[in-house]
């Protein structure tokens, strides 16, 4: 499981990170997390994160459209 760190006021980067979860079929393994909600702002930056889309896989951060969507087709068989 990933989580999935996004935000709707950034220019749709993360707009077309959610969408390629639903295209790519890869629901099940990606958790979505809301940078809005202050505690989600907080597990982003404790990670080193500062921007959206990013992608937390328990042991490193991936941030920036091409990253996100790089590491969400490596989610699929």
């Amino acid at each position: 499981m990933i989580d999935l760190f996004h935000a709707t006021n950034d220019d749709g980067a993360s707009a077309e990170a959610r969408k390629a979860v639903v295209d790519l079929d890869v629901v099940a393994e990606v958790r979505f997390r809301n940078v809005f909600y202050p505690e989600v702002l907080a597990d982003l930056q404790s990670h080193g994160g500062t921007r959206t889309p990013a992608v937390w896989d328990g042991t490193q951060l991936i941030e920036g459209v091409d990253g996100v969507l790089a590491a969400l087709r490596a989610l699929k068989p």
